[in-house]
């Protein structure tokens, strides 16, 4: 209980001064939504009725925005967040290889996430780089031309990158 009241309290310090920068009202609706979710690897509901008070908007309001974009979903995230890209010229060049080696290195399948929450793998209905492909968002940063080898690469990198932050 005390950790679930350490994080609103958090959270309503964050948003109150996203505010303070983007100012109020529905304008700022999205960077804070798109904040919460790289902050706390989710947009629940209490989050959303936190953000909701502070913007003087009703929840509804948020729900609906946060429920429209396919990345500010509610539903929490590994702390790794990986959207392959799954449009036809990915297909062509080589997407179903990359989804398997994706697959088979963490142990889930599409729209899961790992058992110790460092990773969700999803689809992206496009990365924008088309003439790149296959490509794949981890979090913000996009990986083209991806291979087999290469997804197994990202994934090992993350992997070294959280063990870092831990020890």
């Amino acid at each position: 209980m005390a950790t679930t009241t350490l994080k609103q309290e958090q959270l309503r310090t964050d948003v109150e001064a996203l505010v303070e920068k983007l100012g109020p009202g529905r304008s700022s609706l999205i960077p804070i939504l798109t904040d919460v979710k790289r902050r706390f690897h989710e947009v629940d509901s209490e989050s959303m009725q936190t953000i909701a008070d502070v913007l003087d908007i009703h929840p509804v309001e948020v729900y609906s925005v946060a429920s429209f974009y396919a990345f500010l979903h509610g539903a929490p995230e590994g702390q790794f967040v990986i959207r392959l890209c799954g449009t036809l010229s990915c297909d062509f060049a080589g997407k179903d290889a990359v989804a398997d080696a994706l697959k088979n290195e963490l142990g889930v399948g599409f729209d899961e996430s790992t058992d110790d929450g460092l990773f969700t793998l999803e689809w992206a209905s496009c990365v924008g780089m088309c003439d790149q492909g296959p490509a794949l968002l981890v979090n913000d940063q996009v990986h083209t031309r991806v291979t087999p080898e290469t997804a197994r690469e990202i994934v090992a990198a993350c992997r070294a990158a959280a063990a870092a932050e831990e020890g």
